[in-house]
C-alpha cells in the first residue's frame, strides 16, 4: 500500500510513500545536531528525520512560498504592496508524544531552508496561568485543559505576531520549577516563521470568537495510540526521577527518593485521571482540524502520514 484516496479530506499514506516525497531535500542535521534537539525519552534517529521530516519539510517549504505568491496576488489586486506577514507552523498532540521533538526539529530544518528564514519557537505552555492563579481557580487538578491557559493572552500574542509587530513578548514556563518563572519573558523579533507548540493550540473557539487556528499556515498533529502514549509518559516520569526531580526547585523532589514502583503508581494515577482524560476530552477531538497527521507506533517511529486534501 502507497497511498489511499477516499472520499474523505485526508490522503492516507504509508512510510514508504511518504518518504519518496522528500525528493532533492537534503539532509541539514547532524547526529550531533539531533542529540541536541531530542526529548528526554524520545529515541528518534536521523533515519526518521530522513524518512518522514525532511518530506515535510519540502512540503512546508512549498507552502511558505505558496503563501508569498498568493501575498502578491492580493497586492496587485489592491494595488499596493503587502507587508509579509509569519508563516505560522502549529505541532498539537498529547502530552508525552513527542511534539516538542517534532517542533524543534522543524524549526532546524525551516532554518535550513534556501531562504534561512528567521525561525522562532513558542510553547504554549508560556500561557498556563501561574500555580497561585490556578489554586485560586479550583483548577490545580486541571493543568494542562483548556481552562488552565490565558487564552486571550495567548490568542493576543499570535495575533501581534501575525500582523508584524516589531517585538512581542511571552511568558516563560519551566518544567522544573512547575510554574511560570516571575519576571522572565520569551522575546520574539519579527520571524519569517513562527512554531507554536502544544496541546491546545488547535482548540475550537467559543462562539463568536477568534481561534488560533485562523492565524495557522500548517498545523501537525502528533498522533498514537493511547497505551503507547501512556507508556512514553511512564518512561518518561521515570527519567524525570534522576534528573530535573532532583532539582531543589522542583515541586516533584520527593519523587527522585521514591522507589521505581512509587514513581510508577503516581504516574499511572496522574495518567488516569488528568493526562488521559484530557487527550480523550479535549485534545484527540481537534486532531481532525490539523493539515498534516503523524502517526507513531509503539517505538516513537512514524509508520503512516495523513495530509488533508481539501
Amino acid at each position: 500500500m502507497t497511498g489511499r484516496n477516499g472520499d474523505g479530506p485526508y490522503l492516507d499514506l504509508d512510510r514508504g510513500a511518504w518518504r519518496g516525497l522528500r525528493a532533492s531535500t537534503p539532509m541539514s542535521l547532524t547526529a550531533e545536531d539531533l542529540d541536541a534537539l531530542r526529548g528526554l525519552t524520545d529515541p528518534i534517529r536521523l533515519s526518521e528525520v530522513a524518512d518522514i521530516y525532511l518530506p515535510l519539510s519540502r512540503l512546508l517549504r512549498l507552502y511558505y512560498e505558496a503563501s508569498a505568491g498568493l501575498r502578491e496576488t492580493v497586492g496587485a489586486f489592491l494595488g499596493q504592496q503587502i507587508r509579509p506577514a509569519p508563516f505560522i507552523i502549529a505541532v498539537a498532540g498529547s502530552v508525552a508524544v513527542g511534539k516538542s521533538t517534532t517542533a524543534r526539529v522543524l524549526q532546524a530544518l525551516v532554518r535550513q531552508w534556501p531562504q534561512r528564514p528567521r525561525t522562532e519557537l513558542v510553547t504554549t505552555d508560556n500561557f498556563l496561568y501561574p500555580n497561585v492563579v490556578l489554586e485560586q481557580r479550583g483548577l490545580t487538578n486541571r493543568k494542562g485543559f483548556p481552562e488552565s491557559y490565558d487564552r486571550r493572552a495567548l490568542l493576543r500574542f499570535v495575533q501581534q505576531v501575525r500582523a508584524g509587530a516589531p517585538e512581542v513578548t511571552a511568558p516563560v514556563y519551566s518544567h522544573v520549577a512547575y510554574d511560570i518563572l516571575p519576571g522572565r519573558r520569551q522575546l520574539v523579533r519579527r520571524p519569517d516563521v513562527l512554531i507554536l507548540e502544544g496541546i491546545n493550540v488547535l482548540q475550537p473557539a467559543p462562539a463568536g470568537a477568534l481561534a488560533l487556528a485562523d492565524f495557522f499556515d500548517f498545523s501537525v498533529y502528533v498522533d498514537a495510540r493511547t497505551d503507547h502514549i501512556q507508556q512514553w509518559f511512564l518512561a518518561r516520569l521515570r527519567a524525570l526521577r534522576a534528573t530535573a526531580f532532583t532539582n531543589p526547585r522542583s515541586p516533584f523532589r520527593a519523587l527522585a527518593q521514591a522507589s521505581a514502583a512509587q514513581v510508577d503508581a503516581f504516574g499511572a494515577q496522574v495518567w488516569k485521571t488528568v493526562n488521559e482524560v484530557n487527550l480523550i476530552e479535549n485534545i484527540q477531538p481537534t486532531r481532525a482540524r490539523a493539515t498534516l497527521v503523524l502517526h507513531k507506533a509503539a517505538d516513537h517511529s512514524v509508520t503512516r502520514v495523513r495530509l488533508r486534501r481539501f
